[in-house]
């Protein structure tokens, strides 16, 4: 017989405001044998952000100090801001037995996909850009500019979903949850895994 459980890096990327962040976030609090990984980033706190739980937050010139020393699997500047996976969040929990959840951006994203060639790809879209753009005013925690910017980068992140293995559509996020868990459900079966697991 073989095992049923298998570990394996999963990204979930999409626009900012198409509801990732709260989905990835979900999906960990719904099956135990998941970890979120906590990214590091320079961007002010927002609200009720927690250090060490939504973000690590760190200033520009220890950001540039990890890149320099490969700390990161994936960097990227999104919004004018830095943002990096540090390589232990990926390896430790893959390590551990557990599937890592990611939630970054599209830049990010194909790099992991890259490096970890067994990763799974799910993007999030929002039904429509006016959605998407009253999602973001809702949030009340940056100027217009800002809001602005993220409208246009959403746009560019538009363009690429189909690089992805799946598409998650969030009009309901209890239908986006329930389509996301679906999809991990599915690739803890595939075979190639499952016969990978056998072979160790």
């Amino acid at each position: 017989m073989v095992e049923s459980k298998s570990t394996f890096p999963v990204v979930i990327a999409g626009p900012s405001g198409a509801g990732k962040t709260t989905l990835a976030r979900e999906v960990v609090r719904k099956l135990d044998h998941c970890r979120f990984s906590v990214s590091d980033t320079s961007r002010p706190r927002r609200g009720r952000e927690r250090p060490g739980v939504d973000y690590n937050f760190v200033d520009v010139e220890t950001f540039k100090m990890k890149i320099e020393t490969d700390a990161y699997a994936e960097w990227a500047i999104v919004h004018g801001d830095h943002y990096g996976t540090p390589r232990s969040e990926v390896d430790g929990s893959v390590e551990d037995g557990k599937i890592v959840i990611l939630d970054i951006d599209v830049q990010g994203s194909a790099k992991i996909r890259k490096y970890y060639p067994d990763s799974v790809g799910i993007f999030v879209v929002p039904p429509s850009l006016s959605v998407l753009e009253r999602r973001l005013r809702g949030r009340g925690t940056e100027e217009e500019d800002r809001i602005q910017r993220r409208l246009e980068d959403a746009m560019r992140e538009l363009d690429r979903m189909f690089e992805y293995d799946y598409i998650v559509i969030n009009d309901t996020f209890d239908g986006a949850l329930q389509d996301t868990l679906s999809i991990l459900r599915v690739e803890t079966l595939r075979a190639s895994r499952l016969n990978r697991i056998k072979s160790l």
